[in-house]
């Protein structure tokens, strides 16, 4: 397990009401010793309950409301009797 100071849980929220969490952690691509080479790693998917239990022991924890429309839904034409 990681340190508070080397992992990080995000909760996107977003306008349909659904929310997503998740954890990140740095990973060094070089050398801890080489501070410039530490980078946030991938989302990882966690649960709710895991993000409120780390937000409740200290962890870095932060929520972001997402305002991205809605996918735009592409009609495809009709494909029946068209099937040998």
């Amino acid at each position: 397990m990681h340190s508070k100071q080397t992992v990080r849980y995000i909760c996107k929220n977003y306008i349909s009401g659904y929310s997503y969490y998740f954890k990140q952690e740095i990973i060094a691509c070089h050398s801890w010793e080489q501070p410039e080479t530490l980078i946030w790693g991938a989302l990882r998917p966690i649960t709710k309950k895991t993000f409120m239990k780390r937000n409740e022991e200290g962890y870095k924890c932060y929520s972001y409301q997402m305002k991205t429309s809605p996918a735009d839904v592409i009609p495809f034409p009709s494909m029946t009797g068209q099937m040998s």
